[in-house]
This record gives structure tokens, sequence and C-alpha cells, in this order.
């Protein structure tokens, strides 16, 4: 059979971005200047854009909450609007250059930077140096890898602050700027991003940006305590915008609130479906929609609600999407099937994404084929998968690192599958490690349900020291999980401690209390 082509590629795990979509393709520009009026509930944001018009200031305020709320749609009609009531709206286009990149319209960003400059140029310090800033931006995003566009752009945000110490517009991008990612929208922020939030905050105390942002940033340096407090005064500022709702239930999920985080997340659901419907806008061009989908989803399967999890999953696995990461994502479906031994079904769902243009989404679908060939113990055909898979990485461009964890996993069980087993159990440790690390909520989530499906593997090839390792890290990983308490259970069965496992299958029942009355693994916890 051979063995699998070890994987060399040493992908950042940067790539793991939860928002700021970048390949959504076919929004029709229709759309994008479609009238729109003022709406309340999102938040309230206000930058003086130089314009003479009340009311073409007040949509381009419109479009700049959207942009802090990521709805990239609603923020390009609300620029187009303010630039009908005033077409020399300097900063009107500099935003549109944001809200065209999220929607993967480079030719129109660029276009609409250049008329940006061209307008600044006879505007006030103020709107020139908010325009000099996000061409000095997008040059860095145009090269991420040069530190030098990156370290001029923050030059730029400086000197702006020191002329307008009090703008929050200036300081919330310079703490966002702290991200090494010259194209990050706040959702990557770091540790020395909060001060500039903080300021900003303090200059503005009415704007609601500050508190999406130190959300991102408190979780992402796992401050849970605070992102909590930070995603309530978003969601409460901005409570008919369907991510502000669900940030809240991300920071929830977090703290270990999964039954106040399924509510928010439905909740954040309805708004978004209720959105699509007035707005007349399509579920595939709202990169959200699918977003929420994925994490209400996994939040019922975290509870044992299997058959609420397998709608969702099966609705966004089916939802079309040109943003890669959701693409990548839809590798969930596949992986919850195996998680619930329905394996024909879950190699049929992976083989589905071998079609998809992307080499990235190509290699995901190999993977997920490969743990569920693994899984019906056909470790001839994993290898194959696990070959191709690699084969697909090494010829994408970019993004790898979306996929090359999950590969190494499934290498790591090839091994341990193939009486490799101390080979393997370093690889697959190697994998649960890099799971664990990833930030924020999403992956937290996610790593979570692999960590179990590496347990499961290592207890089906018998190797139960391994599958307390991996029991082990799932109690380090979210010790109030019910799963992870099956797995301590059936490793102390195993072991012959009945005391140990009567105790721990009975907090796994506890926590399977609002689950799936025929959940088996609650049938033999309960029996047990």
């Amino acid at each position: 059979m051979g063995f699998p082509l070890f994987l060399v590629l040493l992908a950042s795990t940067a790539a793991f971005r939860q928002h700021a979509p970048h390949a959504v393709t076919s929004v029709p520009q229709e759309l994008l200047e479609r009238q729109v009026t003022l709406r309340a509930g999102i938040g309230t944001v206000h930058d003086d854009a130089g314009s003479t018009s009340v009311e073409a200031q007040r949509f381009y305020d419109q479009g700049l909450a959207y942009l802090h709320n990521y709805v990239w749609i609603e923020a390009a009609r609300s620029f187009h609007q303010a630039l009908r009531l005033d077409p020399n709206l300097a900063l009107a286009h500099a935003g549109l250059s944001i809200a065209y990149i999220e929607l993967n319209k480079a030719l129109p960003s660029r276009q609409a930077i250049a008329t940006a400059q061209q307008l600044a140029a006879t505007a006030d310090d103020h709107v020139k140096r908010h325009v000099e800033a996000r061409a000095l931006q997008m040059a860095a995003e145009d090269a991420p890898g040069d530190p030098a566009k990156l370290a001029a752009y923050r030059k730029a945000l400086d000197a702006a602050i020191a002329a307008f110490p009090n703008d929050a517009e200036f300081l919330l991008a310079r703490g966002i700027a702290e991200s090494p990612d010259p194209a990050d929208r706040g959702q990557g922020s770091v540790l020395a991003s909060i001060p500039f939030f903080e300021r900003a905050l303090k200059a503005a105390p009415g704007h609601f940006a500050p508190h999406h942002f130190l959300a991102h940033a408190y979780e992402n340096n796992g401050r849970t305590k605070e992102a909590v407090t930070a995603a309530s005064a978003y969601a409460s500022q901005a409570s008919s915008v369907p991510h502000a709702v669900h940030m809240h239930g991300h920071e929830l999920r977090r703290a270990g609130r999964i039954h106040e985080a399924i509510a928010r997340f439905e909740a954040a659901d309805k708004l978004q479906r209720d959105y699509l419907a007035r707005e007349r806008v399509s579920s595939e061009y709202d990169w959200h929609h699918a977003h929420n989908l994925d994490l209400l989803a996994a939040s019922y399967q975290y509870v044992g609600q299997m058959k609420k999890a397998e709608a969702l999953l099966r609705q966004s696995f089916n939802l079309p999407t040109n943003l890669l990461v959701q693409a990548v994502n839809k590798r969930e479906w596949p992986a919850f099937l195996i998680a619930r031994n329905r394996l024909p079904e879950a190699a049929k769902a992976a083989q589905t994404l071998l079609s998809h243009p992307s080499l990235v989404v190509q290699a995901t679908g190999h993977i997920e084929l490969g743990f569920a060939q693994l899984a019906m113990n056909r470790p001839a055909d994993g290898a194959a998968s696990s070959n191709a898979a690699l084969k697909a990485l090494r010829a994408a461009q970019g993004a790898q690192g979306l996929a090359a964890i999950a590969l190494e996993a499934l290498q790591g069980e090839f091994l341990l599958r193939t009486a490799q087993k101390d080979k393997g159990r370093q690889v697959m440790e190697r994998a649960a490690q890099k799971w664990r690390s990833l930030p924020g909520p999403d992956a937290w989530t996610q790593s979570l349900f692999r960590l179990e499906a590496l347990a499961k593997a290592a207890r089906q090839v018998g190797d139960w020291s391994f599958a307390a390792r991996m029991a082990q890290l799932m109690l380090e990983h979210d010790p109030n999980y019910a799963g992870t308490h099956f797995a301590l259970a059936l490793v102390a069965q195993n072991s012959g401690n009945t005391a140990t496992a009567a105790r721990e299958f009975d907090v796994a029942v506890k926590g399977w209390a609002n689950a799936d009355p025929d959940l088996p693994e609650l049938a033999i916890a309960k029996k047990r």
C-alpha cells in the first residue's frame, strides 16, 4: 500500500481567519448600488466626512457602521447612497475600497481609492489623512510579506493620531494595524491593539465598534470574561446586526455558557434570515449566514442534539459559497458523519469536495475521504487519499494552512492503524497540539471535535494509552464537554477503574441532559 508522503508544508495557521471574507466573486453590482434607507440598531458611529450635505454625512456614517459590523453589502449600498447626495465625498470612496475588496472586487476597489485620492487633494487635513492611510494600507495588503509597507501604514496612522488625538476612527485603525496581517479588519487583533481600542472608547463613549474589536482582542488573548463583557456591549448597541448577536454567542460559548450561546446563535440566525428576505439578498452573497449556521450546528452537536446539528450542517454544506475559508469548512459535514459512524455517507460527502476548483478544497475532500476510509478499515485507500491531498496542497497557490493540520492528523492515524504506533502517536500528538493552539472560538470548537475523533481512532485500534492521552487533552481543552467525560470514562473502564468510570459517565449524562433521547453515547453512559 505504501506510506503516505509526510507533509513538508510549513504554512501559517494565520490562514484560519473566521471573518473578513476575501473570495465572494459573484455579488452583483446592482445589489451593491441599490437604494438604501437609514437604519436603526446597527450601532452609533460618526466621523466628519467634510460634506455640506447632512444626509450624505448620515449615509456615510451608516456605511462606516456597516464596515465595523463586517456587513460589506450594506456598507457599499450606504456609501453609494451618500455619493448620490454628495459626489465629492472622498471618504465614501475610501470606504467603498474596503467593502469592495472584502467582496473580492479588486478592480473597483482600486478605482474607488484612486477617486478618493483625487477628491482628497482639495479636502481638509482630516480627510486627506484618512485617504492616505487607506491607500498605504492597500499597498501593504498587496505585499503582505513586506514589513516596510505595514510600517509605513502604521506610521501614517501615528501621525494622524498626533494631529487628531481624539479621532476614534484613527485610533481604531491603529489598533487593528497592530495585527501582522495588513488586511485584518479587527478579528485578528492582538494584545497591543487593546490600548488603542480603549482610547477610542474614551474618545467616543457612544461608539459601538471599540466593543466589537475589544471582544476579538480579548478572545484572541484568552481573556474570556472581558471578551464576554465587550461582546455583550457590542450586541446591545448593534442589536439589529446578526454578527453582533453572533459575537456575543461566540464569547458565551467560550466561557462554557453553551445554552446561552445557542440562544444567541439562534437569534442571529433569525435576524440573518429576516434581513435576507427583507432586502432580497441571496444567502450565498452574505458570508455571515453560513458562518452562523456552522457555529449553531457545532453548538447543537456539543450538547448532543445531533438531529438539529445535522439539519444545519447539511444546509450549510449545500449552500453555495465562493469564500475559500467557508468552502474548506464544509469538511465539518463529512467529519460529523464520521463521528456518527455513517461512513459511506461521509465518504460520499467528502468526494463532493473533490470537484471544487480550489486545490485546497480538493485536498480537504481527500483528507476527509481518507479519514472515512481508515474508519472503514481500508488503509490502502486512506494512504492514497492522503497522498492525493498532499499533491493538491503542494500545487496550491497559498492557503495550504487551511488543510495542513488535518492532513498531518490523517497521516498519523494511518501510521497508528498500520502497526507504526510510536510514529503515529507522535504525528497525531503534534496535530492535536496545533489544533489546540488555533485562536478564536470557532477553531476552538472545531478542534475539540477533532481531538474527540483522534481519541475514538485510538480506541478503535486498541491503543488505550494514546486514547487516554487524547482524552486528557480534551479535558485540558474543554472540561465542560460531556464528550470529554465520556472519553475519560471509556478509558477508565478499560483499565478496570470502575469508580472513575462511573463518576465520569455520570458527568457525561448530566452534560447531555438536553441531548437527543436516542443519542448512542448517552445510552452507553446510562447503561454503564
